[in-house]
């Protein structure tokens, strides 16, 4: 309310008049020792003491315009305790353009006053003597102010140990944000740096102490708790290789992101700093796309995604969103997924003509009203259930929504004669260990036979385990280290492979662009992670020891669970496209007949309700499929 406008004006006059007080004493005592420069200590006394006119006319002046220089340039607003470099620049500036004014004021005080003023000697060594009291006193007040508040941290018993990777202006605004925080006591150590020339080199107060091979002697000689990455501009590469080192340290590792203000030092940059993220650990190259092959696809194009709520499908949203489609319909079961990603499309893409529909693939008579009233000329069929445990205790409806879904969506694209129609797969449908995997691959089987019968081209994209999509190992870890353990691991030796769900979104639209009809496009998933090695780096970035403060457990393979993921189809044979990481197979399934075939059988499969007999079913619909029980 009002009284607490009123304080707050209170403190703020209280504020102003306390550096005002300060500011006339030091500029009394400037007045008073050019008086005795000039004459001698005696002669000095009696004209303070004697109330000489031309004394304190002179000490009015000076205190006067330094006053109202600083008032005009709002020094007295500032909070010295957190000024910067460019503060201390600006208070510079005020006292030179309060001695210009002193200057060139003081012929017209004689000439008012009558009175003779200070000589033109004692007037510059006043002045000069002010203005280096003055920015003093205010460093002097950030000095003590920084040691009261560290004093104050180190009571709270909350002394963190850091080392910065990085000495350039990054790691100095890390230091400047260290310096400001009050809850905390951060006790910085030194900075690392890859650069020679700054070896045992002073950045804010502290030692550029060796370069990335002195991190682990540094962090164990120096009892270093927490690690600070502060280098924005390096490349995937370079952050790998220095937090694999810090890996093998038990510290908190922190990374400060890519900023493009880099030039705004108000930021707090301790605040941007975030934890550890499992891509930062894995051999990612940036991809590069051929946008025109993309375009020519998608733009001006009506262009349909299913399961475009989900953790794939609302990212190849995103990504078509900025080919300038001419229209984007979402369709999605879960209202949820579907209604967080309409308002984010809505508030990133104003002009964008989104249409959000709640619809199910296992309907066809609502694909046939949105097909015929839409006329959608691309499809990305993203919907599927994919929790491979899951669906081993629910195989009837892996079928119902993987198998049927994706024919019932298949069968409209052809009917509504789409010109694309894009499947999402997953390398495992490659000799399939599970239910997932199986039914997936009968979808890759659905597409390819359909597309010797259809005008629409159809193919499928295939690829491994995304990061941060819902069901990946990544958040599981994450959540286990926040309870403080056991991190589970299925086995020791179990690797996967991982791609980021940014990549894969647009390494699938590349796809759509190579896409000629049949194809199962495969994408390059670079090097099998061990995700056991996976689980010791989270533990240990996260500042924990594995096996002393969180413990590793493993569990053991889960049902249709495999040690290692194949990605293609030994059969397939593999032919290279004009994109690195793109890959494509020749179609192997081709006979429309064969299928409806094998779909009656998974139909009457269904009927018994018998997991069994779906498993059963499924075997005989999929000969590459090997059920855990089969072995």
């Amino acid at each position: 309310g009002n009284g607490g406008v009123f304080m707050s004006v209170f403190q703020r006059f209280k504020h102003t008049l306390y550096f005002l007080i300060a500011d006339a004493f030091f500029v009394f005592l400037a007045c008073f020792f050019s008086k005795v420069f000039s004459e001698d200590i005696n002669i000095a006394i009696k004209y303070i003491f004697g109330f000489k006119a031309n004394f304190y006319n002179s000490f009015a002046l000076v205190i006067f315009i330094f006053a109202v220089v600083f008032y005009i340039m709002h020094l007295y607003r500032n909070i010295w305790i957190y000024a910067t470099i460019i503060d201390y620049i600006k208070l510079s500036f005020a006292c030179l353009v309060s001695m210009v004014l002193i200057f060139s004021l003081s012929k017209f005080l004689v000439l008012t006053f009558n009175a003779e003023l200070f000589r033109i000697k004692e007037m510059f060594v006043a002045v000069m003597v002010s203005a280096l009291c003055i920015i003093s006193f205010r460093i002097f007040v950030r000095v003590v102010s920084m040691v009261a508040i560290n004093n104050t941290k180190k009571k709270n018993n909350k002394n963190i140990s850091v080392l910065i990777i990085g000495a350039g202006l990054a790691g100095k605004r890390i230091v400047n944000a260290i310096n400001s925080t009050t809850d905390v006591f951060y006790d910085v150590v030194g900075f690392i740096d890859d650069n020679p020339v700054k070896y045992n080199a002073i950045l804010s107060g502290h030692r550029v102490l060796g370069n990335r091979d002195d991190i682990v002697n540094i962090c164990a000689k120096n009892d270093i708790d927490e690690i600070i990455v502060a280098i924005p501009s390096a490349t995937n590469e370079q952050l790998r290789e220095i937090l694999s080192i810090c890996s093998k340290t038990d510290c908190k590792v922190r990374i400060l992101p890519e900023v493009s203000d880099t030039l705004v030092s108000t930021d707090n940059y301790l605040k941007r700093t975030r934890e550890v993220q499992i891509e930062d650990l894995l051999p990612r190259d940036p991809i590069v796309l051929d946008t025109r092959g993309i375009s020519d696809v998608i733009e001006n194009k009506c262009v349909l995604v299913s399961g475009g709520g989900g953790s794939i499908g609302s990212e190849l949203c995103r990504q078509i969103a900025t080919f300038n489609p001419k229209t984007l319909i979402v369709v999605d079961i879960y209202e949820n997924n579907a209604y967080d990603l309409q308002m984010e499309m809505k508030m990133k893409y104003p002009f964008l003509n989104l249409v959000v529909l709640i619809a199910s693939v296992r309907d066809k008579e609502r694909l046939d009203n949105i097909f015929s009233k839409y006329k959608p000329n691309v499809v990305f069929h993203a919907a599927a259930h994919k929790h491979v445990p899951l669906m081993e205790d629910s195989p009837s409806e892996a079928i119902k929504n993987n198998v049927f879904g994706t024919y019932n969506i298949v069968r409209t694209a052809s009917e509504h004669n789409v010109e694309k129609f894009i499947m999402i797969s997953t390398d495992k449908a490659v000799n399939p260990t599970n239910v997932m995997g199986a039914t997936k691959r009968i979808c890759e089987m659905i597409v390819q036979s359909y597309n010797t019968i259809s005008k629409t081209e159809f193919v499928a994209v295939r690829f491994g385990n995304v990061l941060g999509s819902n069901g990946s190992v990544i958040p599981l870890f994450k959540r286990q280290i926040q309870e403080g353990g056991p991190v589970t691991v299925t086995h020791k030796e179990v690797t996967r492979f991982f791609m980021t769900i940014p990549e894969a979104a647009q390494l699938v639209l590349q796809a759509s662009a190579f896409a000629k009809g049949g194809e199962i496009f495969v994408l390059d998933m670079g090097e099998p992670v061990k995700i056991y090695d996976l689980a010791v780096k989270l533990v240990r970035l996260s500042g924990f020891r594995p096996g002393v403060d969180i413990e590793i457990k493993v569990t053991g393979l889960r049902p249709g669970e495999k040690l290692y993921e194949e990605l293609l189809m030994s059969e397939e044979g593999l032919s290279k496209t004009s994109h690195s990481k793109i890959f494509v197979g020749q179609p192997t399934f081709l006979n429309i007949d064969e299928l409806s075939e094998k779909l009656n059988i998974l139909t009457d499969a269904l009927k018994t309700n018998d997991n069994k007999e779906i498993v059963d079913a499924i075997k005989q619909t999929v000969p590459t499929y090997i059920s855990a029980s089969d072995e």
